[in-house]
Parts: structure tokens; C-alpha cells; sequence
């Protein structure tokens, strides 16, 4: 078997800054494409729907398709990154992405544009995992959890700026937004020629694959990791991105353009948080930061329903963004070293269903109770869960550590 080729700046980036990496510099540059799958496209609902005189639900099937896909085939993807390489599988998603999303702008009818989402939700899954892969094979430590912090700050700057992007360019025509996808196109040249294959085991293939990640991922570490992301995801989409803007416009009359102010600022304040999640991860384990992040939800979510004003509101997602900041990265360092660099892949694969899962989930299920209970009870619900999810990973870290004392307390 061909030894992995290994970058002449990997032993230089556990050292040095980690942003003279090439490496790095492609990671970030993929992760902003992503917001271009839906946050780019969001504004062209309505124009899509008119444009093929389809009706809502339909022309919602252009988000929920693109996750679907993501849930259902992120653990293979996962397993051939950890097979033929991060490198291959990365370059070959970025392609793919590109041409299948710029490809909407030229589609001739309703099925056509889902089935090129279906495509394009495919290759993002692939390059949400081998971003966060690659990472995690690269560094170790403060430097991983600082670099995973930028990750997401720049995803959640484009989720922030690319609803305005797309709203202008949209202007033109429900399809000119899809024209920016090729803008992916020279990142994947640039991948190819400068991009190179971190050193990983390669795991054993099939079956024995299969049955060791499962073993590895089936303690109660892997449980608190994968069910935050889950909770993270579904807690954000259903509370934060899908009942909070029709609570803004029924009780305070504000305009779309102004709820989207409001979204994003707390994607600000989640920016800010992250970019700095390495220093925070020098006084704070990776538990204690996920821990953190749900307190910061709870408190975010009762400052919404306590909330008498837009500004109280605003206040209070700031809270919540800070929240995300704290949480998200940690969430993948923590699975990063869970995981031996053989089975990185399909462990962050397997985080990646459950965050597709949450975000699929969360609006329609979040949407279905508020047609009962209403708005405000839902933000008490949600905020109680959050701080549950809290006080349990405190808890479960201070066993934890109690009982490795007590064993390193025995005498010989």
C-alpha cells in the first residue's frame, strides 16, 4: 500500500502559527463555501416558487432535500475519507458542489433543480467532514480547538452575510444567486496542486471497520458528543432560526429585514466566540466548553421569553451566539480525540448525520407544537432542556474525574 504523502509544514504546524498552513488556509476557504447550500439561497423562495408555480411546501423540498442526503450518506463519506484520503474526497466534493449548484442556474424544470440539491447536499456533507478531518489529523490540542474555532466563525460569518448576498443577486432572477457555486471551481484547482494528504492509519476496511468504530463510539463519551450536536442543531433551528423570526413579526410588527438584523447579531457574537475557542480551551476541557454552551442557550432562551422588547431579544441572542461559539468547536475537538486518526472520518461523519438530523428535524417539529402551545412556552421548554443538557455534562465530567482519582488513589 502507498504511504500517504505528508506535507512539508505538518510538523511545522504543531509548532508554528497554524495560518501560514496551506492547509488551513484550504479548510477555511471550503467552509465558506457552505453557507451557499441554504443561508445563499434562503431570499429565493418565494421567486423560486413563482418561478415553476409550485406551492410552499414544494418549493421547501430545495432545503430539506440538500439535508436528507446529508444524514443518509455522511458515515460512508466518512468511511472513504478514512479509505482513499481526506485530500481525494475533499477535491472531489468541491467539484462536485460547484458544478451541481451552478448547474441550477440553467435547470430546466422543478425535478431538475432537486435532483442537483440532492447532488449538492451529497458533496457538502463530504466537505463538512474532511474540513473538520483534516483539522483534527493536523493539529492536537489548544491549536485544534483554535483552528476548529475559526472553522466555525467562518461559517457562521457566511450564514450571517450570504442571506444578503443572495437577496441581492436574486433581483436578477430567482436562479443568478447559484452563479456564485462556481466560485468554487478555482478553490478545487488550487486544492489539487497545493493541498496534500495528511499521515493517518488506515484503518482496517468493511466490516472490521464498521465493528471497531462502533466499539469506540458506543461509551458514554461518544453519547454526550454526538447527542450535544444533535441538541445544538435542533435547539438552534427550531427555537432561534425558525420560531423566533414569526414571534418578532407577530408581537413586535418587524420587517424581514430587520429579524434578519436581529439573527445576525447573535451570529456575530457566535464569530467573535469562536475565533477565540483555542484560549478558551487553555483554562476549560472540551466538556466544560459544550457544558458552557448549553448554559449559554439556557440563558439566551429565558432571556427571549423574559424579554419585554426587539433590544431584550437581541440581548438575548447575543447570549445564544456566544453559546454556539463555545460549544460547536468543542464538540468536534472532543470527537477529534475520541478517535484514533483512522477512524476520524467516519466519527466526525457520523456527527455530521447528527447534525443534518437536528437541523432537519427542528423546524418542523418546533413549528408543529407552537400550533398548540404557542410561542413563548416554547422557549421555556427549550431553555429547561438546555440547561438540563448543561447540569448533565458537568455532572458526568465530575464522576468522571472522581473516579479516575480514586483509581490513581489505590494503593499498588
Amino acid at each position: 500500500m502507498t504511504t500517504p504523502t505528508r506535507s512539508p509544514t505538518d510538523s511545522e504546524e504543531r509548532t508554528t502559527s497554524p495560518w501560514q498552513s496551506p492547509t488551513v488556509r484550504i479548510v477555511l476557504a471550503a467552509t465558506l463555501l457552505a453557507p451557499l447550500g441554504v443561508p445563499l439561497i434562503s431570499p429565493t423562495l418565494p421567486a423560486f416558487r413563482d418561478a415553476f408555480a409550485i406551492t410552499d411546501a414544494q418549493a421547501s423540498l430545495l432545503v430539506s432535500t440538500y439535508f436528507v442526503t446529508g444524514i443518509v450518506l455522511s458515515p460512508f463519506i466518512g468511511m472513504l475519507a478514512d479509505r482513499v484520503g481526506r485530500r481525494a474526497v475533499l477535491v472531489g466534493c468541491l467539484f462536485v458542489f460547484s458544478l451541481s449548484g451552478g448547474a441550477i442556474a440553467f435547470a430546466p424544470s422543478y425535478e431538475a433543480v432537486l435532483a442537483l440539491r440532492v447532488v449538492g447536499g451529497t458533496a457538502a456533507a463530504g466537505i463538512f467532514i474532511t474540513t473538520v478531518t483534516l483539522i483534527g489529523d493536523a493539529f492536537e490540542g489548544t491549536q485544534r480547538n483554535a483552528v476548529l474555532g475559526m472553522n466555525n466563525a467562518v461559517l457562521s460569518a457566511g450564514a450571517a452575510t450570504f442571506p444578503l448576498l443572495g437577496g441581492a443577486l436574486a433581483a436578477f432572477g430567482w436562479n443568478v444567486p447559484y452563479l456564485a457555486y462556481f466560485a468554487g471551481l478555482p478553490l478545487g484547482l488550487y486544492a489539487v496542486k497545493h493541498l496534500e494528504e495528511p499521515a493517518h492509519e488506515r484503518d482496517s476496511q468493511g466490516i472490521a471497520y464498521l465493528r471497531r468504530a462502533a466499539r469506540v463510539l458506543s461509551g458514554a463519551d461518544a453519547l454526550v458528543l454526538y447527542g450535544a450536536a444533535c441538541m445544538t442543531e435542533l435547539l438552534l433551528f427550531g427555537t432561534v432560526i425558525t420560531i423566533l423570526p414569526f414571534l418578532l413579526a407577530g408581537d413586535y410588527g418587524m420587517s424581514a429585514l430587520l429579524i434578519g438584523l436581529v439573527l445576525a447579531i447573535g451570529e456575530a457574537a457566535s464569530v467573535v466566540v469562536s475565533a477565540k475557542n483555542g484560549w478558551f480551551a487553555r483554562y476549560l476541557s472540551n466538556y466544560s466548553l459544550i457544558a458552557a454552551g448549553f448554559a449559554c442557550y439556557a440563558v439566551g432562551l429565558f432571556g427571549a421569553w423574559l424579554a419585554s422588547s426587539p433590544v431584550g431579544i437581541t440581548l438575548a441572542m447575543v447570549v445564544y451566539g456566544a453559546g454556539l461559539g463555545l460549544s460547536m468547536p468543542a464538540v468536534d475537538a472532543a470527537i477529534s480525540d475520541l478517535v484514533s486518526s483512522g477512524l476520524r472520518g467516519g466519527a466526525l461523519s457520523l456527527r455530521n448525520s447528527t447534525t443534518f438530523l437536528g437541523r432537519a428535524a427542528g423546524p418542523v417539529l418546533f413549528a408543529s407544537i407552537a400550533a398548540t402551545t404557542g410561542y413563548y412556552p416554547l422557549f421555556v421548554a427549550s431553555g429547561v432542556v438546555a440547561l438540563g443538557i448543561a447540569l448533565a455534562v458537568f455532572a458526568m465530567r465530575a464522576y468522571q474525574k472522581r473516579r479516575v482519582s480514586l483509581v490513581d488513589e489505590r494503593p499498588a
